[in-house]
C-alpha cells in the first residue's frame, strides 16, 4: 500500500509544479515589460496635443466633424478634462469618463459611456442600442448634426456623472 500512496503523492505534487510553472512564467513575462507609467512620462504630448494632431492629420470631412464635436463638447462643459486612450482615442471626462468620438474609414462615431441612462428624446443614438449601457451616434460624410440635441445629451451625460458614483478615468488631465 505504501507504494500506491507514495505514487499518487508524487502525481500530485508533479501535477501542482506543473500547474504553478506556467504562472510563474506570467509574473516573469509581466515584469520584463515596462509600465504605462514610463510609457506615458517620455510622451511630451498632452492629451489636447494629440487630439488636435489627430484633427489636422485626418484632413478630410471626419476632422472637421471631430472638431466640431470637440467644440460642443467645451461649449457644454467649460470644465472637460480631455484624455488620449486606447492608443488613440479621444476621451471627455466629468467627475468620470462620459463620452469618447473615433474617426472610422466611413464614419464618426460618439460614444456615450452611460447613454443607456440618457434621455434621447430626439432620437440621435442610432448605434448600440441594444447595449445596457453604452450608446452611439454614428456620423457618416453628409450627415446633418443636431447640435442643440448633441449639447442636451452632452449635458445629461456629465449630470448623470456629476450624481452618481461613476469610475473615475486614471491619469485623465485637463484640458
Amino acid at each position: 500500500m505504501s507504494g500506491k500512496t507514495t505514487k499518487k503523492a508524487a502525481a500530485k505534487k508533479k501535477t501542482a509544479t506543473a500547474a504553478k510553472k506556467p504562472a510563474a512564467r506570467r509574473v516573469a513575462t509581466k515584469a520584463a515589460k515596462p509600465g504605462k507609467a514610463a510609457a506615458r512620462s517620455s510622451d511630451p504630448m498632452s492629451a489636447s496635443e494629440r487630439i488636435d494632431n489627430r484633427i489636422a492629420t485626418l484632413g478630410d470631412w471626419r476632422g472637421v466633424r471631430l472638431a466640431e464635436i470637440r467644440k460642443l463638447i467645451h461649449e457644454v462643459d467649460p470644465e472637460v478634462v480631455e484624455d488620449w486612450k486606447w492608443m488613440g482615442t479621444p476621451v471627455w471626462s466629468h467627475d468620470g469618463m462620459y463620452v469618447l468620438a473615433n474617426p472610422h474609414k466611413d464614419k464618426v462615431k460618439i460614444t456615450f459611456f452611460h447613454g443607456a441612462h440618457l434621455p434621447d428624446p430626439k432620437k440621435l443614438f442610432n448605434a448600440g442600442l441594444e447595449g445596457g449601457k453604452w450608446r452611439a451616434i454614428d456620423l457618416r460624410e453628409g450627415d446633418k448634426l443636431d447640435t442643440t440635441a448633441l449639447k442636451a445629451l452632452l449635458r445629461a451625460a456629465v449630470d448623470y456623472n456629476t450624481t452618481y458614483s461613476v469610475p473615475k478615468s486614471k491619469g485623465s488631465r485637463r484640458a
